[in-house]
């Protein structure tokens, strides 16, 4: 799919969003792919991923385990599940890119302990991130313009939005569409 097919799909669920409810147009994409697959790089532990995680049909609950282990709070290895349609939209994030693509993860799940400890320390922080439900994720791809990415990730529609230049990185999350700039 190119970059002009990519939009104009996007552009019709757009238009579907505002007639159906959020969960009838949240993969608009995604029907046509006969799995979902994606590579993930986790930066902090340096551990790599691999996965397809939907294939005939239904999600694969032993991928579903892998990548909750590896996106999982790297500080104190607690895990909660990652939110499927977090993981559909990086997949539509790619096929938008035309591109397979390796997710270099900078944060993930966080436990309420660490998010606590990360927002008494830091004012770009939300006290009640939706890192904490494993809703959100930050990532950025290697030879993707960090700028296509968010374009990319504000095309799609799909939840919220976060643009981070200087700390090199895009927020996504399956909150509603909104999207801000940090630093």
């Amino acid at each position: 799919m190119n970059r002009r097919q990519c939009l104009q799909v996007l552009s019709t669920a757009t238009v579907g969003a505002l007639l159906l409810p959020r969960w009838a147009t949240a993969t608009p994409l995604l029907s046509t792919l006969p799995e979902r697959s994606l590579s993930f790089h986790h930066l902090h532990t340096g551990e790599k991923l691999h996965v397809t995680y939907w294939a005939d049909g239904s999600f694969l609950p032993d991928s579903l385990n892998n990548i909750n282990y590896l996106l999982r709070d790297f500080r104190n290895d607690k895990q909660l599940p990652i939110d499927t349609a977090l993981l559909d939209q990086l997949v539509q994030l790619q096929t938008c890119l035309n591109q397979p693509c390796e997710f270099q993860i900078i944060s993930a799940y966080r436990s309420p302990e660490t998010n606590n400890m990360l927002h008494a320390n830091s004012n770009g922080v939300a006290k009640h991130s939706m890192h904490i439900e494993g809703r959100a994720i930050d990532i950025r791809i290697p030879n993707v313009p960090l700028s296509a990415l968010h374009q990319q990730a504000l095309a799609l529609q799909a939840g919220g939005v976060g643009y981070y230049p200087q700390s090199d990185f895009v927020h996504v999350d399956t909150g509603h569409v909104r999207q801000w700039l940090g630093s």
